[in-house]
């Protein structure tokens, strides 16, 4: 197999286990320490069982480390540097929102120019 079929095939697993909300948030968590599934469930808001069947997944693919302390278990990143390539990410995601703003602006422009009646009663 080509070299770049092998790193697109991983490289959109890595993408794919990243690609729930939960999983997202669970990285941001875990930033800067450790973390049990109990902290996980509260700032989640999801059942204990979901948030380990998200840290197994997360585990599977060497995102997360784990850390047994009795019947305690810590989780932590693998590789710190992923929370920050996801806040690097958010990039992406205010260009959006900017566009948005710019294209909101412009209807509104538009709808006062077309139908002065209706932008002066929404005033």
């Amino acid at each position: 197999m080509p070299a770049r079929s092998v790193v697109t095939k991983e490289l959109a697993k890595f993408l794919g286990v990243l690609s729930h909300p939960h999983r997202i948030r669970i990285v941001e968590e875990l930033r800067n320490q450790e973390r049990d599934v109990n902290f996980l469930e509260s700032v989640l808001g999801i059942s204990h069982a979901r948030v380990s069947q998200h840290l197994a997944l997360m585990r599977s693919h060497r995102l997360v480390a784990e850390r047994r302390e009795g019947r305690r278990v810590f989780y932590r990143l693998f590789q710190p540097e992923l929370a920050g390539w996801l806040v690097q990410g958010l990039q992406f995601i205010e260009r959006d929102i900017e566009a948005a703003q710019d294209i909101r602006s412009a209807v509104e422009q538009v709808r006062a120019l077309w139908n002065p009646e209706e932008a002066v009663i929404e005033s």
